[in-house]
């Protein structure tokens, strides 16, 4: 039934989003993404101990997303999620990106990028004439023909690697990596004085300037509040009562709720409030042992799919279009961002090809009052996630699977599993067949079992074909 009135669900869809783009002018876009922050470590995520005024009130001038995930629950397999629209394990970008992690076992590091003939959301929008710009961590390749700026980003200040100091390399804080430098365009190498958390945001607020009378997407990508855990005495000295990696944690969360304060600042200083869309959200969850974030009520972590790990902060201000203080219940995705900022530009949904991601502003309209995901994936080696509805089935290669259900138990305590074997049965059955659609990883672990373990998928993939 679903199949028989796509192609009319679709056209209401897109001629909602037509009257929308339509009362207003092509509205910018602003893309804010925190790294690695704990789900409950922002005063607007209910925190008594981080100080982030400054996005407190931006949630309340817009719409918190309750059960927003992202895609994989480490850095760089959820970068791929939100620059494609779509589940990354369909190009094979399934394991994180780091250079020299288990060099034993992975192929060439130069290899570990965003394939090139996947499209980007900054491409996607460059052909419906944004101007768009990069700031901050890229993590989608080191290699040249991984760069930004040849993936559709018009500028870029920031850096290529997963993580770097937050103070400048100099003689007395060196490093040997190209991936750690900072860099203007491309291969313009050179350091700053600032705290990095500023300098990122002073870049994007001059492209905004720059921009302000032509449509522009503008991706502030943090690497705050990542590892290495480096604050300024001056914020450290906003959190006496607090010590160690928890104090660094506050004072950085601190420094970035204030550098969001400057684009803030910026759009309403040149009156683009009301043709502006501003995103605020994280790459996954909190690592709780590196740098003491709190995902509390939820359980697990970064790195695991229990929700700690990949449900995040997620709010969306638009002035005037998206109604203030309101929060959205249904689950959404951070692959959703991608079809969502094409339709608000002016393009056709039916222009995106193989994008998992739907265009969120007919639900946040209430024009669409169903779920705009019934149906949500996760995946990495042998581990495996579906969410149906407010069920969750998490496979394991080691135990047996655990099953919960939501909607009475977001910390995830009660597994229903042997409650409800044919609810496990029919989860894993949709959880495999999904497996099915996907590629294999692009950079394998080389060992024997594995080898096997792929050649009898591909074998199971062709028997299911013929």
């Amino acid at each position: 039934m679903v199949t028989k009135y796509k192609g009319f669900i679709l056209l209401i869809i897109s001629a909602l989003t037509i009257q929308i783009v339509s009362s207003q002018e092509r509205p910018n876009i602003i893309l804010i993404i925190a790294d690695d922050a704990g789900y409950a470590d922002f005063g607007f995520q209910g925190s008594n101990v981080m100080k982030t005024p400054n996005l407190d009130q931006f949630a309340k001038e817009g719409m918190r997303f309750k059960q927003a995930y992202v895609t994989a629950a480490v850095c760089g397999p959820s970068r791929a999620g939100i620059l494609t629209g779509k589940y990354q394990q369909k190009f094979g970008f399934e394991e994180n990106n780091v250079p020299g992690y288990m060099s034993n076992y992975y192929i060439d590091d130069d290899e570990m990028g965003l394939p090139l003939d996947e499209k980007t959301i900054a491409e996607y929008l460059k052909d419906l004439g944004y101007q768009t710009g990069l700031f901050g961590k890229w993590h989608q390749g080191n290699a040249d023909r991984f760069h930004p700026t040849k993936r559709g980003f018009d500028e870029f200040y920031g850096f290529r690697g997963g993580a770097r100091s937050y103070f400048e390399y100099d003689e007395n804080n060196p490093t040997s990596r190209v991936e750690d430098l900072l860099e203007t365009g491309f291969r313009k190498f050179g350091e700053t004085e600032e705290y990095l958390t500023y300098a990122f945001a002073k870049a994007t607020i001059n492209f905004i300037e720059d921009n302000k009378d032509t449509p522009f997407f503008a991706m502030l990508a943090f690497n705050s509040v990542h590892t290495p855990m480096e604050a300024t005495k001056e914020d450290l000295q906003k959190f006496p009562e607090l010590k160690g990696k928890r104090k660094q944690l506050a004072a950085m969360t601190f420094a970035m709720d204030k550098a969001c304060k400057l684009v803030f600042d910026k759009v309403k200083e040149l009156g683009l409030e009301e043709n502006t869309l501003i995103v605020f959200t994280n790459d996954n969850g909190g690592p709780t042992d590196t740098n003491a974030s709190d995902n509390i009520p939820l359980s697990g972590t970064k790195a695991n799919h229990l929700e700690g790990g990949i449900r995040v902060p997620y709010v969306m201000k638009w002035k005037g279009v998206i109604p203030s203080g309101k929060e959205y219940e249904f689950p959404v995705s951070t692959f959703d961002l991608l079809p969502t900022f094409y339709s608000l530009g002016g393009g056709s949904m039916e222009d995106l090809k193989d994008i998992d991601g739907v265009n969120l502003f007919p639900f946040i309209l209430q024009k669409d009052k169903n779920r705009p995901h019934e149906t949500l994936f996760w995946k990495k080696e042998n581990r495996g996630v579906v969410r149906q509805g407010d069920w969750k089935l998490l496979r394991y290669p080691d135990r047996p699977a655990e099953l919960y259900y939501l909607a009475d138990d977001i910390s995830e305590k009660n597994n229903l599993a042997f409650q409800y074997p044919e609810k496990v049965k029919e989860l894993y059955k949709l959880l495999f067949q999904w497996e099915l659609t996907l590629e294999r990883p692009r950079w394998q672990l080389k060992r024997k079992y594995e080898g096997k373990a792929m050649k009898r998928m591909d074998q199971y993939r062709i028997r299911k074909k013929n």
